[in-house]
């Protein structure tokens, strides 16, 4: 199977399976010197586990990363770095119904289509448990990027209908005051209820998680394939259940005139250039131009649900499915140190190639 990797310079390539014996990521090209803070490692992958909240899958995972090669007296080596995390909750007889089973919505069919055989415990390498690896390997990039003063901050915008307010300013400070991870305490309260509500009846709910990335310098991303809002969009569509991508104005940019969207330079009280509005979101001709870049990223709501569903199994006979095992009512909380982790190795990479932009 091939697509496991990402990345150009600073490339990951994950490993594992749901209820395998361990998941896990190698990351080639972080640059030696780097001191390597594994519990900064573990406090992001506690971020995305399992069993935290009444709001997420019950899953019990400590998700306890080890750190295997490519680190020496707390710093990179430069040479490969390998963490794993041991499956330690793995119930895959919860899955023994779904053996010829195709799920509504699930990557059953196409998976067996395409390769002929699949792993159904869980979902296997499709399941979303893979993205731990991506986590961790996450973690070291927003340490490599700690170290260029750039932060990357995601939060829970909106659940459903439920959407924080357009015309507030955001203390980005409140991301992690709440189970849902946004920064509006009345809106997370509304979205947690919501989620509740949600899970008791046996279904489940998407929304949308927004990003900010602060202290990127001008001049990252190629102008041609190689844009850096097609890398982020590329990096934010690979994780499970996201189905949107929008940076800077977004679809809304549509309603705009030019006169209206265009982004006017001026340089402030140090000199720096900047511009009056960022609809842009901080990316013009596929190049970072020094201001903040913010995206939306949309997520559907989880597949597996705890109702009963038509569907077919593997000789296409109609079958009725029975939602079992341990799911999260809404992914949000959960993905949002995913969406990091995905934001960070792009900006990491991205900056390791840029060294090669001209003598």
């Amino acid at each position: 199977m091939a697509g496991n990797s990402f990345g150009v310079l600073f490339k990951i390539t994950t490993f594992g399976e749901s209820h395998g014996h361990s998941i896990g990521v190698i990351i080639d090209g972080c640059p030696a010197g780097l001191a390597i803070d594994t519990s900064f490692i573990q406090s992001e992958l506690d971020r995305r586990r399992p069993g935290q909240s009444k709001i997420v899958t019950n899953r019990k995972e400590a998700d306890r990363v080890e750190l295997l090669s490519g680190v020496f007296e707390g710093k990179s080596t430069g040479t490969p770095i390998m963490l794993q995390i041991i499956n330690q909750n793995a119930k895959s007889k919860d899955y023994d119904h779904l053996k010829d089973t195709f799920r509504p919505s699930h990557a059953d069919y196409t998976y067996k289509e395409k390769y002929g055989i699949r792993d159904y415990r869980g979902g296997g390498r499709s399941s979303a448990r893979e993205t731990a690896a991506r986590v961790a390997a996450g973690a070291i990039a927003k340490l490599f990027l700690r170290e260029k003063g750039i932060q990357i901050a995601a939060y829970v915008s909106a659940v459903g209908a439920i959407e924080v307010p357009s015309d507030i300013t955001l203390d980005l400070g409140q991301i992690e005051a709440n189970i849902i991870r946004c920064p509006h305490a009345a809106t997370a309260k509304k979205m947690i209820e919501y989620i509740d509500q949600v899970r008791k009846a046996g279904d489940t709910v998407g929304g949308v998680i927004s990003t900010q990335i602060m202290g990127v310098p001008v001049g990252l991303g190629m102008p041609v394939f190689d844009r850096l809002e097609a890398d982020l969009a590329k990096a934010v569509l690979s994780i499970n259940a996201c189905k949107g991508f929008e940076i800077g104005s977004g679809f809304g940019g549509t309603k705009m005139l030019g006169s209206e969207h265009n982004d006017i330079f001026k340089t402030d009280a140090a000199g720096q250039v900047i511009t009056e509005t960022n609809y842009s979101g901080g990316v013009q001709g596929g190049i970072s131009n020094g201001m903040p870049i913010h995206f939306k990223a949309a997520f559907k709501p989880v597949a597996t649900i705890m109702q009963a569903q038509k569907s077919i199994d593997a000789s296409g006979d109609e079958v009725l499915v029975d939602g079992k095992g341990r799911h999260d009512p809404c992914v949000l909380p959960r993905a949002v140190p995913i969406v990091e982790a995905m934001t960070a190795l792009v900006i990491a990479d991205h900056i390791l190639r840029s060294r090669a932009d001209r003598i």
